[in-house]
């Protein structure tokens, strides 16, 4: 009877292993990639609720946080209470085999210009996996996960990662692998606009990476594969089905909806100079303000994202709003994407990488 029962067991995990690998692919990996979780009272704690819960059971191989974990009220904080690092311990590192966590401006100590930083990223960096090989500076380095190579920059300050960066990537290419480079802040959005494209977007460009993904702006934002930045010109290849072939150019998406209060898009204030030119709109494929979060499934030939739409009910009766100064009146006229849908998860979008 015993031996039968063992038999039976063996069978079963013996079909769900075979049946997770049909769901993602042969030999693929699952990265689940997530930013602007926002532990803290400054935080929209429903959705980072939701948001970590449904990211769980996808199952992943490693996570990719993209900075910004906590959001604190306190002007010029002096120590970041452990309420905060036990909360990201046990629904950002814990539930992961890897994890590889940026650093965020508002992980950082408190400066002039950004006095309510937590100062936590010295308790917050020991609960991730760390690099195989660090960069020339703190907050900066490679890991290989799967048949990836992710590359992680420190944005404070930019510096350009081409030296120490290059050759790592020219390696991982001649084994196969897929680049993906990780910041906090984008080189590229329509959130709030800053022209960086003869600076960051034309450093990471010429580097030729499949994706670069980044935070810090509260919304979702995918860009069309684009060519090295070149006399501040870059060329873009369309699609409507979101379905590109590796080599085509370079992806930035832009992820911060992991618990953050959500920002309007600079053209929904008429906030006139951080409005994006014509051409980064040109460049743009979709846009949303909405709880979310990715999986990256990669394997040899293809790497194929999900963007994963948390809708959560807005209780008007509890504190808690989504939306970042929500007495302005411009809220009046923009819509939120989970605006008349119900409550639950959902795919927003999906888009993938193939190679011949």
């Amino acid at each position: 009877m015993i031996m039968r029962w063992f038999v039976i067991k063996i069978i079963f995990l013996l079909s769900l292993a075979i049946f997770v690998s049909y769901s993602i692919g042969e030999g693929a990996t699952r990265i689940v990639v997530v930013g602007d979780t926002g532990t803290g009272e400054r935080a929209y704690a429903p959705g980072f609720m939701a948001v970590q819960k449904a990211m769980r059971k996808q199952n992943a191989d490693a996570l990719l946080h993209l900075g910004d974990f906590v959001y604190q009220p306190e002007f010029f904080p002096t120590s970041c209470p452990d309420r905060y690092v036990k909360e990201i311990k046990e629904t950002l590192s814990n539930p992961y085999p890897i994890k590889l966590f940026i650093a965020g401006d508002n992980d950082l100590p408190p400066k002039k210009w950004k006095p309510k930083a937590s100062g936590c990223w010295d308790k917050i960096d020991p609960l991730d996996s760390g690099f195989d090989t660090p960069g020339p500076r703190a907050m900066e380095g490679t890991r290989v996960i799967g048949n990836t190579i992710i590359g992680v920059i420190n944005n404070y300050p930019w510096r350009d990662p081409t030296s120490w960066l290059a050759p790592r990537i020219m390696e991982a290419r001649e084994k196969g692998m897929w680049v993906i480079l990780a910041v906090h802040e984008p080189a590229i959005t329509t959130a709030w606009y800053l022209d960086k494209r003869n600076t960051v977007l034309k450093q990471l460009n010429a580097l030729k990476p499949d994706l670069v993904l980044a935070g810090n702006q509260h919304s979702y934002e995918r860009f069309h594969p684009m060519s090295r930045v070149e006399e501040g010109v870059f060329e873009i290849v369309q699609s409507a089905s979101a379905q590109y072939r590796s080599g085509e150019g370079t992806m930035h998406i832009v992820s911060g909806g992991g618990g953050a209060t959500f920002k309007p898009f600079a053209d929904q204030q008429n906030k006139g100079k951080h409005i994006a030119p014509k051409d980064v709109f040109n460049a743009l494929a979709k846009r949303a303000l909405m709880n979310h979060f990715i999986t990256l499934d990669v394997s040899k030939k293809k790497l194929e994202g999900k963007v994963w739409r948390i809708c959560v009910s807005d209780d008007p009766d509890d504190e808690w709003d989504p939306r970042w100064k929500a007495d302005k009146n411009f809220w009046q006229s923009i819509p939120l994407e989970c605006d008349g849908k119900p409550e639950g998860v959902s795919v927003y979008e999906a888009f993938s990488l193939s190679r011949q």
